[in-house]
């Protein structure tokens, strides 16, 4: 089932909150700037020179949000599922990849990142690393997937507009 609204985050919430709500905010985005379009459509690499396909983005989405919440803040020993053996493996979509399998993909890694952090304190320092070592906490880690999304919701909006015109905030 693909969302046909978005929950507003709230302007007058607490930090925790306000962050918390607009990591609900922008993956109901992105889903909207996919919604009723074919997965023909969705693997459809409409900005050339760019591969970026709006199913590329949801894959991409999906090594994000296990990458940051899994692998560093919880310091998850997991594999990638796209990208193993070509580091951009998320974006390169073949005809046999599928929104369904995508959509899922993406929205267990929300679930498990969700998971993870309910009740955690915005001050907790991550307990895995990222490639260059550096240790980050919480705050920093929601604040950065909320600049993924906000940053690959616009990409979004410019493949969307551009396979059937839809526009969208």
């Amino acid at each position: 089932m693909t969302r046909t609204e978005r929950t507003e985050p709230s302007t007058t919430a607490g930090e925790q909150a306000m962050l918390t709500g607009w990591l609900e905010f922008h993956p109901e985005t992105l889903e909207l700037k996919c919604a009723g379009l074919t997965d023909e459509q969705l693997r459809e690499r409409s900005v050339p020179p760019s591969g970026i396909s709006l199913l590329g983005l949801v894959r991409h989405m999906a090594e994000v949000e296990r990458g940051w919440f899994r692998d560093v803040f919880a310091g998850e020993d997991v594999r990638t599922l796209y990208c193993e053996e070509d580091r951009d493996g998320d974006f390169h979509v073949t005809d046999q990849d599928t929104w369904s399998d995508a959509r899922t993909a993406w929205q267990t890694e929300i679930a498990r990142a969700r998971e993870l952090v309910a009740g955690r304190s915005l001050d907790d320092v991550a307990a895995g690393t990222t490639r260059s070592g550096r240790a980050f906490n919480l705050r920093w880690i929601m604040t950065h997937m909320i600049e993924e999304y906000a940053r690959h919701n616009g990409h979004a909006d410019l493949v969307r507009e551009r396979i059937d015109g839809a526009t969208g905030e």
